[in-house]
């Protein structure tokens, strides 16, 4: 999200071509609840030129701000509150938060300029950064957080071979989730809720590039093999619950998008609409063809699909009924979304012409990052700030002078 955020402060304009609608599988409910008007806030910087948010909870905004001068990439974490940016540090070089979880930011930090990545761990009321270390091996890649546990995949000792881990922010301890393929083979994890962490894993005696999807209790110990829709390999991309979600290869050697139920066994084909970016919240899984976003009711078996249909949809992230992400059409906007009504609502730019979301809560308040006007007369977008867009009605939508802080 950073680098697509930062690549249209550069760029100044992204053009997509715009893609037809398409007719689902089954009948798409169409809007019936009319769009809201959301208030933006601009969370400002930690004194450079550009920052964004990647993650929220509650009331703090967490993501990545340039420094005074530009110099250096910072960890921040903003409190919507008091209306105050941290600094979060670094261990050593740059930093980016990309989680929050009530007390705790989680991010990653280059040791060094051009050194390893270790994934951190921010903790709001003591205001230290703690390293979370590795599995042996030089660097840790975080994917995502739920409650006090973080997940990502860490390189073993010699670097060889990368495992998915578990990370108890209750117990500062990591978990070596090993892999299908026993500890010489490879894995990586994508998401958690609650003791289940998906992610997909290499096989035994198959090329390391053939991963099957797996879910593994961290209650038990023990990784399932989620297997596939016929064909050879698959992935797991988000979990919801019981319910996991991912793409697999079908008996013809298709690619299709698929939805299992981790308490009864069945799985689901939910078809070529959701290929890329399986996401799941409930009963609800959004996914995307390149060009439009559409959500499956694992319920009712219906598919709908995400805005009007006209230029390209990308749902970054799904919570309870509301989703967010970018459209292209063929500008890039922000959106919010609801998958229970079909309402859709484009988010504005803090002047300049694109905005970019991240990630929104269970109230419907998105956190993303909006262009300023240009200052060059040429361009249409002046640097991204860190935004929030907040519907009518949250505290959120009163506005004041962003504050920076230095870190404690």
């Amino acid at each position: 999200m950073r680098s697509r955020a930062w690549l249209l402060a550069g760029a100044g304009l992204l053009v997509a071509a715009a893609g037809p609608a398409y007719g689902a599988d089954t009948p798409s409910a169409a809007p019936t609840t009319p769009s809201v008007r959301y208030a933006v806030r601009d969370l400002g910087t930690l004194g450079g030129t550009r920052s964004e948010a990647t993650a929220i909870d509650g009331g703090t905004v967490v993501g990545s701000s340039l420094t005074s001068g530009d110099a250096a990439e910072h960890a921040f974490a903003y409190d919507l509150r008091r209306h105050t940016m941290t600094d979060l540090g670094t261990l050593g070089d740059s930093s980016r938060a990309t989680g929050v979880a009530g007390e705790h930011v989680v991010g990653e930090s280059d040791l060094s300029a051009g050194g390893p990545t270790h994934g951190f761990v921010y903790d709001l009321r003591t205001r230290r950064l703690a390293d979370i270390g590795t599995l042996g091996g030089s660097s840790t890649h975080v994917t995502g957080l739920d409650g006090d546990t973080v997940v990502g995949e860490s390189s073993l000792s010699g670097d060889t071979v990368t495992h998915a881990f578990a990370y108890s922010l209750r117990t500062r301890t990591m978990t070596d989730l090993g892999s299908l393929a026993g500890p010489s083979g490879t894995s990586t994890a994508a998401a958690v809720s609650g003791t289940t962490v998906v992610g997909s894993s290499s096989l035994p005696n198959a090329p390391a590039t053939t991963t099957h999807g797996f879910a593994y209790s961290l209650r038990t110990g023990t990784m399932t093999d989620l297997g596939t829709l016929g064909g050879s390999s698959s992935t797991a991309n988000d979990v919801s619950g019981a319910i996991v979600v991912g793409q697999s290869r079908t008996a013809g050697n298709s690619l299709s998008g698929y939805a299992y139920d981790l308490r009864t066994g069945v799985r689901t084909d939910l078809g070529f609409h959701f290929l890329i970016a399986q996401l799941v919240s409930g009963n609800t899984v959004v996914g995307g063809d390149g060009l439009l976003s559409s959500t499956y009711d694992l319920t009712t078996r219906t598919t709908a699909t995400v805005g009007s249909g006209r230029g390209v949809t990308e749902t970054r992230q799904i919570n309870g009924s509301f989703m967010a992400g970018d459209n292209f059409a063929p500008n890039s906007f922000a959106f919010v979304a609801r998958a229970d009504t079909g309402a859709f609502t484009c988010l504005a730019s803090l002047g300049g012409l694109n905005s970019a979301a991240a990630q929104v809560d269970r109230r419907g308040v998105v956190a993303g990052s909006a262009a300023l006007p240009p200052t060059d007369p040429v361009a249409v977008n002046g640097p991204f700030h860190a935004v929030v867009w907040a519907p009518p009605g949250s505290p959120w939508t009163r506005t004041r002078t962003p504050n920076p802080s230095t870190r404690p």
